[in-house]
């Protein structure tokens, strides 16, 4: 995969190779990948903007000791089809048909990083009665998805590279962020990427962006438990993280991840993962409860 040196728990959790699946959703194909025997917990794992499941490939197998795990391409990224249009409550069917389709039960816990979270709480603001949970990860409360926004002011075709190698060297974060751990940087660069007539693309549809009802708006309206990551160089300062902790009712946890910039699975993943881990175990001993 790389001639990066990588850590013997990133290759171990890459050699947990996941399953594909595709299934349609309102006429368009979206790609699954699943880790974990299906007797266990439900839990979906929603990409940001721009991104796809694999993002999640090294964090996704580390939480399928304890869950089934599914992490779907939103319509208009990664290995699924695209839309013409492009809204949150359509990404948030596809977010409960990936979890009925891909074996994460009837009421899957779903985690959202950036534009996922916004993903996440539309699933709880519009079917929490079908959900363990949402998490939400650093997802700013007061602006448009960060990834759309340089979309919608770039508002052009993806660049075709002629050498995948060059294609794979270009690959940036949006927003972008200093601290890339190597080995997880090449591995998200190369799934990536598509061949196309000429070279190569970055997968997603650069039109995927539309107008989003703003987070604040959507946390008050929750019908389930939620709880929220925030990182420490992120796009959430702690006066935001207290109005979150304010908007709701000053009862769901709020996680900071010490020294992880905007996304957490590129520069702090272990932490990453314990922190999901432990309010996977809290909850799982306090049981199932709506917000």
């Amino acid at each position: 995969m790389s001639t990066d040196v990588s850590p013997r728990w990133f290759r171990d959790a890459l050699g947990q190779v996941p399953e594909h699946r595709d299934i349609e959703v309102d006429g368009c194909r979206i790609h699954l990948r699943c880790w974990g025997a299906d007797d266990r917990p439900g839990l979906v794992l929603v990409h940001g903007g721009a991104a796809h499941s694999g993002w999640w490939d090294h964090i996704a197998p580390l939480l399928a000791r304890s869950h089934r795990v599914v992490a779907l391409d939103l319509s208009g990224h990664g290995d699924s089809g695209r839309r013409d249009d492009y809204d949150m409550t359509v990404w948030a069917r596809e977010v409960l048909a990936a979890a009925e389709a891909g074996g994460a039960g009837d009421t899957p816990l779903v985690i959202g990083h950036s534009m996922g979270g916004w993903v996440a709480a539309t699933v709880g603001a519009h079917h929490g009665e079908r959900l363990d949970g949402v998490v939400i990860i650093d997802s700013p409360l007061n602006d448009q998805p960060p990834e759309e926004a340089r979309l919608r002011r770039r508002r052009q075709a993806t660049k075709v590279y002629a050498d995948r190698e060059e294609a794979i060297g270009r690959f940036v974060t949006i927003p972008q962020q200093e601290v890339l751990l190597p080995y997880v940087r090449r591995h998200i660069a190369e799934e990536s990427l598509r061949a196309v007539d000429g070279g190569w693309t970055w997968k997603f549809d650069p039109s995927m962006f539309g107008p989003r009802l703003l987070l604040r708006d959507l946390l008050p309206q929750l019908r389930c438990r939620a709880a929220f990551i925030r990182t420490e160089f992120g796009l959430v300062p702690p006066p935001m993280a207290r109005q979150i902790d304010a908007l709701l009712g000053h009862r769901v946890p709020i996680v900071e991840l010490p020294d992880a910039g905007h996304h957490p699975m590129l520069d702090q993943p272990l932490p990453l993962v314990s922190a999901l881990r432990m309010l996977l175990m809290q909850w799982a001993l306090a049981g199932r409860s709506t917000a």
